[in-house]
This record gives structure tokens, sequence and C-alpha cells, in this order.
């Protein structure tokens, strides 16, 4: 478990406790997922019987979508976000999220669609709520792991958290994890709406978000298994942008930091 040394701006150490109990909805980004989808949704239910589902699919071609309400088989909360806007995980997040909030959920929790993340771990990202405000699904804090990846994809990973740490500066050890949990107050406070990342790099911006806004930030661990079926939808540009976006937020982070002197000076 990890959390920020320091926040830049009005801290929070410690939030009011919260029941991670509440309305919550699991979102879950799909594009071309079919192999997978119906196993997801009958997993995440039988994990986490009352939590809502949202599918938010980036115009599939495979019939991921329909394949999904399918899986729903009818029952109420369970519905799926047809996208029509820029593709990406980022955006379809970004629109998530603000779908959530307006809806009411308290928590939202956000995962892959390949199974590389088992929801049997909901209930565990859940009831970290109860005393943060972003619970992280961690692979490399004590306890978690990686299963079915060579040894030069786990470096990769490795390095590309090492990377977007040291440019940011925060104190989170798997800051590029997929898998995690949110209070929608948390989500609120991050402001959505400002999130700029269209591909995998949003999961450092929101985590970057959270910190300058003084949220309280806690790994749970995970254990990651590789996809079996289904591929990868990383491409050039998604990591173009996962290599430029750490110094965009860093600057982000020094402006929000100028901003709470000024403030604090004024």
């Amino acid at each position: 478990m990890s959390s920020p040394p320091s926040n830049p701006t009005d801290p929070v150490a410690l939030p009011a406790a919260h029941d991670p109990n509440g309305p919550t909805v699991v979102v879950v980004p799909t594009l071309d997922e079919a192999p997978n989808i119906r196993d997801l949704v009958c997993r995440v239910t039988a994990a986490a019987p009352d939590v809502h589902i949202l599918v938010v699919d980036d115009d599939s071609t495979d019939g991921t979508a329909e394949l999904a309400e399918q899986a729903f088989g009818g029952r109420t909360g369970h519905r799926v976000l047809r996208r029509t806007g820029p593709k990406g995980l980022g955006h379809a997040y970004a629109e998530a999220f603000a779908l959530a909030l307006a809806a009411g959920y308290e928590n939202v929790i956000q995962m892959d669609a390949d199974l590389s993340h088992d929801p049997a771990a909901i209930p565990s990202l859940r009831e970290g709520l109860r005393h943060a405000h972003l619970v992280i699904g961690s692979r490399y804090c004590p306890g978690g792991g990686i299963c079915g990846w060579a040894p030069h994809r786990v470096w990769l990973s490795r390095f590309a958290n090492l990377y977007a740490r040291t440019i940011t500066g925060l104190g989170v050890a798997d800051i590029t994890a997929g898998y995690r949990a949110w209070r929608a107050e948390a989500l609120r406070r991050i402001g959505v709406e400002n999130i700029r990342s269209g591909g995998y790099s949003i999961q450092v911006e929101t985590t970057v978000r959270a910190f300058c806004a003084g949220l309280r930030i806690q790994e749970v661990p995970i254990v990651f298994t590789d996809r079996r079926r289904g591929t990868s939808k990383m491409n050039l540009r998604v990591l173009l942008e996962s290599v430029l976006m750490p110094w965009k937020l860093r600057a982000y982070i020094k402006r929000q930091q100028r901003e709470e002197r000024w403030r604090r000076s004024s």
C-alpha cells in the first residue's frame, strides 16, 4: 500500500469514512472483445451481484456490444454505451465517468474487458474506498503480481511505471494500472471533463489529478493475468502519448504548486 507523501493543494490525509457498498458501477471499455465479454459479465456479477455494469463500446465490429446486452439478460442497471465520439480508452473512460456521476453512483470501478483483471478482486477494491478516495489494484505493491507475461513484457511494464513515477514525482508503485475504484466525489474533484488523455495514459493522468486535488490514494494487491483471447489495442499513437503525457503532467503539477503557494500567500 502506498500514498503520495504530500499533496500540493489542500491535502486530505484521512478522508471521512465512506460506505463502499453504496450504489456501484463497473465501467468496462470495449473494442472487439467478443471472445471475452460474456465471461466477464458472468464473473463480475458472481463476484459482486449488487453492482451495475456499464460497457463502453468503441464501435466494435465483432458484435461485442450485442453480446454484452445478451449477457445482461435484461437485468436492470446494466447497459451498453455505444460511443460515437473520438475513439480511445481515455475518451471512453471520460465519457463513462461523466455518465456514472450523472446517474448518481457513489462508487465507480474501472477494469479491462480482456479478463486480465480478475473480477474476484472487486470486493477488496470496494473495501479500500472505506478510507481512500482512489484505490488502485496494484501489480507492484507487496502481494501483487503478474501471470503469463514473458520477462521482457514485465520489464517494459516496470520501466513504464518507473518512467512515469520519476517524471511526475508520485510515489505510487503501479501508476499505470487500469484496475481501479473511485469514490464519486473524487471523480468530481479531479474534473473528469478536463481529462486530456485519449489512450492508456489516462491512468497516469487521473492519478496525478487525484494527487493534485489532495485525495488519498491507496494500493491493494492484485494478480494481473495476460489475456488469453483477443488482441491488445496498443498502437504507435497510444504509445507516443504515453511517453509524452508524463511531461505534460509534470508541468501541470508545478502549475498547481505555484497556484497553491500564491493562494497561501495572498
